[in-house]
């Protein structure tokens, strides 16, 4: 681990400032992805700017519904919140699927959006080819092994995946993040908040290097009492998803008045799968209908050496997590 410079602050404006001074730093929360890659040498921050005091962990109730998850708030006790789990049980599931409950116990909602892909050559550096760690050296997976990578929204320079549960779930959620900069605040609708690779692979997000996530905004949800989490993974519990699907329905008796479909574990952020949701608004519920939606959400996959099976993953998947929000399971 290279050396650093620690700094606690107390208050948003302080850590803004903080981290608008250096060009090497990075905020500390729970740490739980972070000294990890400090440990192996993917990250090498010269500053640490402790933000774990910041009055920033509430989850309350928004006026004309909705729920604020702060960004400090830890997983677990926002998977287990009342609110989330009577009014979001997906985003429940989703969080309960992740990691392990030492490590949901200190990771921050923040810092859960912030994670960095779980690459096998991204996360050893020994394997000079990664542009996501070293831009201009090329992608060791394109041509290696490539089991776990993305069949969506891939690029010549990187095909790594996002790692996290719950930002599936907040896709689905149409989750917007509050972030307050040097200019003040503004907020990023989730499905603008992770990038795809393109040409610059080592910019996960549009969050600038000098602003903070303060909160998480969920608007009030149609699909409580129709959702489902599915994470399929090479192991039982504390594994990152082969393929992860978070589904929720919006119905009326047997009708599907809207549909949400996102993808985990597929591509460089969550994959909201909007001809899914578009084959099965207005449909009634059924296998077959699932099955379509399935077949148009991987329309555009594309498969690399080792991981072609993701694609009949995905769709069974689909129907599965859907069956399952629709009572058909």
């Amino acid at each position: 681990m290279n050396p650093f410079e620690y700094q606690r602050v107390e208050k948003a404006e302080a850590a803004v400032g903080a981290i608008s001074r250096s060009k090497r730093a990075k905020f500390l929360a729970g740490g739980t992805n972070l000294i990890d890659l400090m440990k192996i040498g993917v990250e090498q921050p010269e500053q640490l700017i402790d933000i774990s005091r910041l009055p920033l962990a509430a989850i309350e109730s928004l006026p004309g519904g909705g729920v604020r998850l702060g960004a400090l708030a830890r997983n677990t006790d926002t998977a287990n919140h009342p609110l989330i789990r009577k009014n979001y049980p997906l985003l429940s599931q989703a969080i309960l699927a992740g990691a392990s409950p030492q490590l949901r116990n200190m990771a921050t909602n923040g810092g859960n959006l912030l994670q960095r892909t779980r690459c096998y050559y991204f996360m050893d550096p020994a394997f000079v080819e990664c542009n996501k760690r070293t831009p201009g050296s090329g992608c060791g997976a394109l041509n290696g092994f490539n089991r776990v990578h993305a069949i969506f929204g891939a690029s010549a320079q990187c095909i790594a995946t996002h790692p996290s549960d719950m930002c599936v779930a907040l896709a689905a959620l149409d989750a917007t993040i509050r972030v307050r900069g040097p200019k003040g605040e503004r907020t990023i609708p989730i499905g603008e908040f992770h990038r795809l690779p393109g040409d610059a692979p080592q910019i996960d997000t549009n969050l600038q290097l000098n602003e903070l996530v303060l909160s998480i905004d969920l608007p009030r949800s149609p699909f409580a009492h129709h959702s489902h989490y599915l994470k399929v993974r090479d192991r039982a519990s504390y594994e990152f998803a082969l393929v992860s699907v978070a589904a929720a329905l919006d119905l009326d008796g047997g009708r599907i008045r809207g549909a949400r479909v996102a993808l985990g574990g597929v591509a460089h952020k969550p994959w909201r799968s909007e001809p899914a949701e578009k084959t099965l608004t207005g449909q009634t519920v059924s296998i077959g209908v699932f099955e379509s939606a399935a077949a148009a959400a991987v329309r555009n996959a594309k498969a690399y050496s080792h991981n072609g099976f993701k694609i009949e993953l995905a769709k069974r998947s689909i129907v599965r997590a859907l069956a399952a929000a629709g009572e058909l399971a």
